[in-house]
């Protein structure tokens, strides 16, 4: 089915992002990295490492794998899951060591049932996984003084977190986590949301739950734009579309706002105004409306931050609203057979929409 060249170019790429990821998990557990003179990340600290890129990458190959058996299952060529190395430590930049993954259909679908199918096995697989490795790090967590092993300037009682030169990063909850958290773990051994980053299997954990709500955003051909499509094939642009301006509108609250300098103002808000019709190139609407929105998100945002100056949304989610709008699309490709789906399949569908809302984090990772 595969040729010995896609095996060795997938395998080679599955190896060296295993190999970032593993990098990454040093750095993030502790502190240690390739470039460090101080703390070096040496070949024991490495292996422990894998403690945290086997569950991470491991989850997103299930999830990968889901989409890949349905695939076949249905008769539908595609890839093999080709993983995405991304990891900055040479240059001391943090980062996961990963984009994630994806598979590539390289044949027609035709049907919505097909689609659906094939939509749906990646998130439930993957996120069953999760559910297993944030169970097992949270009824698994070390002693509370383990925090001192990773950062001993703890310990000085003139250490502030807020001092120069000091990166924080704090990550968002989730109903999930918080709910998992709440149940599951010792709260004399629980750490914040700033230290989870040492503890391998809730942030693997954490992570897959991040991707998971990503893929399943009701938006376009995203994993999530097949459910709805499934579900609701008349209602798929009209969601899809709502979704993303909401979703678009949030990212962006903070952006440019009143209480600003009124000449830094004259730039930015044309700018910020240019970059909203760009993100709308592949939507269902026309140019002069394009920029009606573009207009009419900007002035509801500066109006509302004008009355509730502290409201903030996640500027970090503007690039990735980016790629939807003017790489992936918003529309769905049509298809010729449109045989409703079984009730075990609507049962499935709702079910990814729950998991979505227990998984999306609307300021995942916020950094200081």
């Amino acid at each position: 089915m595969y040729t010995k060249k896609e095996y060795l170019k997938h395998t080679l790429f599955f190896i060296l992002t295993f190999i970032c990821t593993t990098l990454a998990g040093g750095e993030w557990l502790f502190g240690r990295s390739v470039i460090s003179s101080e703390k070096p990340l040496t070949w024991n600290y490495f292996l422990q490492s894998m403690t945290f890129s086997i569950p991470f990458i491991g989850i997103l190959l299930i999830h990968e794998l889901g989409h890949l058996f349905t695939s076949i299952k249905h008769n539908v060529k595609a890839s093999l899951p080709f993983f995405i190395p991304f990891w900055f430590g040479f240059i001391g930049a943090p980062s996961i060591g990963t984009m994630g993954a994806v598979i590539k259909m390289k044949t027609f679908v035709n049907s919505r049932r097909k689609f659906f199918d094939i939509g749906v096995a990646g998130p439930i697989a993957g996120f069953l996984v999760a559910l297993g490795v944030l169970f097992y790090g949270f009824t698994h967590l070390p002693e509370a003084d383990f925090i001192y092993e990773i950062h001993p300037e703890y310990l000085d009682p003139d250490y502030s977190p807020d001092q120069e030169g000091v990166l924080n990063i704090e990550l968002g909850q989730n109903l999930l986590f918080y709910a998992m958290e709440k149940t599951l773990a010792d709260p004399d051994k629980m750490p914040n949301m700033m230290e989870v980053i040492h503890f391998p299997y809730l942030f693997a954990g954490y992570l897959a739950l991040f991707f998971t709500a990503l893929n399943l955003l009701p938006i376009g051909q995203l994993d999530g734009g097949h459910i709805i499509f499934g579900l609701f094939p008349k209602y798929h642009k009209p969601i899809s579309h709502v979704f993303y301006i909401a979703f678009i509108f949030f990212a962006g609250l903070g952006v440019v706002n009143p209480y600003m300098d009124s000449s830094y103002l004259l730039i930015a808000l044309p700018l910020y105004v240019g970059f909203i019709y760009i993100c709308f190139q592949k939507s269902i609407f026309k140019a002069q409306t394009k920029l009606a929105l573009a207009v009419t998100i900007v002035a509801l945002q500066y109006t509302l931050l004008f009355f509730f100056p502290h409201l903030e949304g996640y500027e970090g989610w503007l690039l990735y609203a980016f790629i939807l709008g003017r790489v992936l699309g918003l529309e769905h490709p049509p298809v010729r057979d449109t045989a409703k789906l079984s009730t075990g399949r609507k049962i499935l569908g709702w079910l990814a929409i729950l998991i979505f809302i227990l998984c999306f984090t609307p300021k995942p990772f916020m950094i200081s």
